[in-house]
């Protein structure tokens, strides 16, 4: 457990999928900066040997932190009011959650049994979506709250495969960019994070001879700034592995008259430089694009469709 500063001192943090891998990495940290950590993972405490959770809270009260475990299934029916009553009764307090917990089922979207979609969007998506509805009013009264969604690549981009995984993580990205929109004046930071990391769930991907690069921990520092007070972005993606950090972002074209030579149009929208930076809303974008139409053809595009 590491921590160069304490400036997350007593500060309570939900991780989920925390037992093992990237959340027990983050954990860690965070415990090794002062917060005190719910290490959230699935399983039985009475199994011989022993809980990952567990384990994990044994670690950080090891090395001088302090934290406490909680074995819901994150999908379960009462899981969200468990994981906010653990933060609440043990520490008085919530300021923190990062929604990690997750699973996939690989398969081409023809194979796929489509009870097997539905596990992923319930356990990827909607787990999560009701763990933060149960934290939201909690964080909104309190004035503060840092909130951290473990995504992935393969929301933005999609990947063969995944069709399960990904649309389960864009619908995270639209779920974490709403809800920083709504933190309005609150001082609440809603950000999510796309890791590469070699876990138990990604080691099948990697390639050999990446251990040391991808180990989870990697990762750890990021996730220490956006749920320290210091987080001053809402909104964000960053990508996230081997000790670097790249921010992913949503760019459009300029607008083009759309006339009878659609072709031509797509053609040529499809060559356009992304030079529209990414709206702050949908409504954002769609007051623009409004004034868009209102300018005369062509005036308001640096480019011809002709």
């Amino acid at each position: 457990m590491t921590g160069e500063t304490k400036d997350l001192a007593g500060r309570a943090v939900i991780i989920t999928g925390a037992g093992k891998g990237l959340g027990r990495a983050w954990a860690l940290h965070l415990a090794g900066r002062g917060a005190h950590i719910v290490v959230n993972n699935r399983g039985n405490p009475q199994h011989p040997e022993g809980s990952s959770a567990d384990r994990v809270v044994a670690e950080i009260t090891a090395a001088g932190g302090t934290a406490v475990a909680n074995y819901a299934s994150v999908e379960a029916a009462q899981a969200a009011d468990s994981l906010v009553a653990s933060a609440l009764e043990h520490f008085g307090r919530l300021d923190g959650v990062i929604a990690n917990a997750g699973i996939d089922r690989a398969g081409s979207f023809h194979k796929l049994a489509l009870d097997d979609f539905e596990e992923v969007l319930h356990i990827n998506f909607m787990a999560t979506a009701k763990l933060l509805h149960k934290a939201w009013p909690v964080l909104r009264e309190s004035n503060y709250g840092r909130l951290v969604l473990v995504s992935s690549t393969a929301g933005a981009y999609g990947n063969h495969g995944q069709s399960a995984y990904a649309a389960s993580k864009g619908a995270l990205d639209g779920l974490m960019k709403t809800l920083s929109i709504e933190a309005g004046s609150r001082n609440l930071r809603v950000n999510s994070v796309a890791p590469y990391a070699l876990t138990q769930m990604t080691r099948p991907a990697f390639p050999a001879g990446y251990e040391e690069t991808f180990d989870p921990a990697a990762t750890a520092s990021l996730l220490g700034w956006l749920l320290s007070p210091a987080c001053n972005v809402n909104g964000k993606t960053f990508i996230v592995g081997g000790g670097q950090v790249r921010l992913l972002q949503t760019l459009e074209t300029l607008s083009l008259p759309l006339q009878d030579n659609t072709a031509a149009v797509i053609k040529q929208l499809l060559a356009a430089p992304l030079t529209r930076p990414a709206p702050k809303s949908a409504t954002a974008e769609f007051t623009d694009f409004v004034a868009a139409l209102a300018a005369a053809p062509g005036k308001h595009s640096e480019y011809n469709a002709d």
